[in-house]
């Protein structure tokens, strides 16, 4: 499984996330993300992939409602029968 790295903008801390589906809408990158657990209930995250002056791949959360309400249906439809999405 892939992992990426998060910096949260708010407090530098890095986060390491496991990556679960990936897709393009629109001609961006968006990946649904979580901590990586593999038993149980675990949060998940929409990351939206931009890039910064330097060309450097940045990812950063989606957080209109809209965009995310639209991403979230895509991945829903997107991940296997055992995965429930909740959003």
């Amino acid at each position: 499984m892939q992992k990426i790295k998060f910096t949260d903008p708010q407090t530098n801390d890095v986060v390491e996330f496991a990556v679960e589906e990936e897709t393009t809408l629109n001609g961006t990158r968006y990946l649904l993300v979580s901590e990586g657990e593999e038993s149980g209930d675990c949060e998940a995250y929409i990351l939206k992939e931009v890039s910064t002056k330097d060309e450097e791949v940045v990812y950063q959360m989606v957080e209109d409602d809209v965009e995310f309400s639209a991403i979230a249906k895509v991945f829903s439809e997107l991940t296997d029968d055992d995965t429930a999405l909740e959003y």
